[in-house]
């Protein structure tokens, strides 16, 4: 098992690949592109690696981080900001496709990013550190989005009327759209694409809100 103590904190699964997965994308390559730059087998750090198949979680060993840092040209320092989600300039955030975000466990109770199948994505600085990204497919939601437009959701932003927010339903569906009343007994939901409705949920039927605080153009 790989530790890295910081504050006292004793880091988890998830935020170790997920830093190996930023250090890839900082990199500019693919996780498989990194180990290979790295001497290593290129299905090292691969997704299906992280998981035994009696569905234990196998943790990336000291020597091949060690070797992924000198391959990106990097040092341990820059690896613990990569786990915070800090890089300067610009930040990279959980992505998941859009279609894929009403799948059950994809977020947990909270709205935050949970499970398998996120990918990384780097985008401009984002204040919440549980901001996430939806990669748009289709064109339900022109001409707001387009298909392959990401938006960066951010759940620990205050939503205000007239914001573009995700809504996620306890059914899972998931909706993009302008808030337009939100009260402690539901919400209305204005439409962004010209195939959509107007919507009108119950607080009970809303398992979390969050707005969109930022698009790719």
């Amino acid at each position: 098992m790989v530790r890295q103590a910081k504050a006292q904190r004793i880091l988890t699964h998830d935020q170790i690949w997920v830093a190996l997965d930023r250090l890839a994308a900082r990199a500019g390559l693919s996780p498989s592109g990194l180990a290979k730059r790295a001497g290593l087998d290129p299905t090292t750090f691969n997704r299906s690696k992280r998981v035994t198949s009696d569905g234990r979680e196998r943790w990336p060993s000291t020597e091949s981080i060690a070797k992924a840092l000198a391959a990106a040209d990097s040092s341990m320092a820059t690896f613990v900001t990569l786990i915070d989600g800090v890089q300067g300039h610009g930040c990279c955030v959980p992505l998941l496709g859009f279609a894929e975000a009403g799948a059950s466990g994809a977020f947990d109770e909270f709205g935050f990013p949970s499970g398998h199948g996120w990918a990384v994505v780097a985008l401009p600085t984002a204040e919440d550190h549980n901001t996430f990204a939806l990669k748009v497919s289709g064109n339900a939601l022109q001409p707001a989005y387009r298909d392959g437009d990401i938006i960066l959701v951010s759940p620990g932003t205050p939503v205000h009327k007239g914001d573009r927010v995700v809504l996620k339903t306890r059914a899972d569906d998931m909706l993009v759209a302008t808030l337009k009343r939100r009260t402690t007994k539901g919400v209305e939901l204005l439409p962004l694409g010209a195939a959509q409705g107007e919507h009108r949920l119950s607080t009970s039927d809303v398992a979390w809100l969050a707005r969109i605080i930022w698009a790719s153009q």
